[in-house]
Order: C-alpha cells, then structure tokens, then sequence
C-alpha cells in the first residue's frame, strides 16, 4: 500500500507520470491486469448520487479483479448515526480502500486519519482529483506531450480547483472566466500559483469568457447549478449569464479547439446543444477515460 489520493496536490510529477503511463497501458492491453487487485474489495462510500464515478470504479475494480461495495447516504450516514472515526477503523477491518463521494471535504480528510488505508477522493466539495486526471489525459490523447492551453469557462468549483493543481504541476496554461464573487478558492490559487512559478505553468484569471477563449487550445465548462445548490438555482443563473460556451466563444478557439465537460450537463444553460454534440467535442472521451485513468490510480495506489 503505498497513499492516498485526497487531492492533486498529494501526486508529484513523477506520479502523475506513472498514472499516465498506467493508464494507457490498462486502456490499450485491459488483460494485462485482469488478476492485478485480485482478493481486493473497496468500499464506495457515497453521501451524493453518482453515475461515472460509481460505475467507472466499480467497473474498474471488477475488471482487475477486485469487487465493491456501495454504502450509499442512507447505509451510512456518517458523522450522524455514526462518529467518522469510528466507521473509519471499523471498516479498516474489512476492506482494502475506499472511494469517497462527499459533500465536505472534511470528512474525506478525518476519514483518511482513521483509515490506514488507501481513501480516494471520488467528489468533494472542495475537488475533483479524478475528474482533472481524466482531463488532461484526454488532453494528452489529442496533443501529445505538448503543453496546452485550457480554458474553464464557469463556476469556480472543486473541478477547477483541481485543474489549477495539476496545470500547475504539469506545466500547462490554463485560463479561468468566472463571474464576479464566483471565482476560485484563494487558497487554491496561491498554492498552484507557487507551484507554476516551479514548472513554467501560467494561470490567467478574468471574469471575462471571451478572454480565456481567444487562442485556446480547449474550452471547458460544468454546470452552473451543483448538486446541494438548487435553492440558489435562479440567483446563480442570472450571475452567469453570459459564460454559456456557445458557437460564438468557440470560435474565439483555436480552430480545431476541444470542447470538454465533466458531466452531468445541462445543455441549454452552461453549453449549448450545437457545441456539446459537435465535432470539436471531447466530452464522452473524458467520461471513458475516467475508467481507465481511476484503474491507474487503483494501480498505483495498490497493486502489490
């Protein structure tokens, strides 16, 4: 057993590297591995409802010969029927690791002290380590060992969050447009800020789509409206007005621009149906990748 992944900041190049080179290999030669976690059970700890990342770990395990158990809000309730700490140590006992789907990412953080084992961050509120490997895996598919230039075009979120991370430890560009009081963690950004003085990286910040889209190499968007923040739906509706990634802001692209989203979308609202089912579209090559790229990390994380 060797860590965690709580979030990008927990890998250094050389694992970032080495998640990569798994990946392509577990994607292109899946037999390869079908016996590589076989005895290994994790448990899918689940506060939020989840497609991708339930089936793509679940799917993942399966296919390296490991299996799960889902512990959806209602199995476990934790810090509520039961103290994080506790549930934590109990299920030490039995299981090999655990993936996380939570609100806080606070409880992913008490859960790893008491767990001894590898915890990966599926979802928190806070990041998407996932998610953003997929990301720039997909980016690599496309561009090679380039370095690109993305565009996030939204809400401030765990997804972006985990983006300036590893543009930052990658040593890409990345431009962010966020409405006003919608822009990323300020602790976020200082940190991948100091990392990209390291590697080279830029992060460009403006509350202006049109700025981050010109010349990129890809443009990215997630929904305006995360899950827990419906009450708020109509306040933040009229904030992004005008962030859509539309014909118009891809255009400002480079020409063969990628266009990514991490799902679920709502097309209408954050991109438009034209754009996300169009030719420069990524996004269900993001969706596949994160089976392959999550099997990489099981890999890293725990193959023997």
């Amino acid at each position: 057993m060797k860590k965690h992944l709580i979030s990008i900041k927990d890998l250094d190049f050389k694992d970032i590297e080495k998640i990569y080179s798994l990946a392509e290999e577990v994607k292109h030669s899946p037999e390869s591995f079908q016996n590589a976690l076989r005895g290994q059970k994790f448990g899918l700890i689940f506060e939020k409802p989840s497609t991708r990342t339930w089936v793509s770990f679940d799917t993942g395990l399966f296919s390296l010969g490991g299996s799960s158990v889902y512990l959806g809000p209602d199995d476990m309730q934790l810090g509520v029927r039961e103290e994080i700490r506790d549930v934590a140590r109990v299920l030490g006992r039995y299981l090999s690791g655990v993936i996380m789907r939570t609100f806080a990412h606070s409880t992913i953080t008490e859960f790893e002290r008491y767990f001894q084992k590898p915890v990966i961050n599926g979802l928190s509120d806070y990041e998407h380590p996932c998610q953003a490997l997929a990301d720039y895996f997909t980016l690599r598919e496309h561009h090679g060992d380039k370095k690109t230039t993305l565009a996030f075009i939204g809400d401030g979120n765990n997804v972006l969050n985990s983006l300036l991370y590893l543009a930052a430890k990658l040593g890409h560009e990345i431009r962010y447009a966020t409405p006003k009081k919608h822009e990323p963690d300020k602790q976020v950004l200082a940190e991948a800020r100091a990392l990209a003085k390291e590697t080279g990286a830029k992060i460009i910040g403006t509350n202006d789509p049109k700025e981050a889209a010109r010349g990129a190499d890809a443009l990215y968007t997630d929904v305006w409206v995360s899950m827990g923040q419906e009450k708020i739906r109509a306040q933040k509706l009229k904030a992004f007005k005008g962030f859509q990634v539309n014909e118009k802001l891809l255009a400002l692209a480079k020409k063969k621009a990628l266009v990514m989203h991490c799902l679920p979308a709502h097309r209408g609202e954050e991109i438009t149906e034209g754009v996300m089912e169009g030719a420069n579209s990524v996004v269900f090559d993001q969706a596949e990748n994160r089976l392959h790229v999550q099997k990489a990390v099981l890999l890293f994380l725990c193959a023997s």
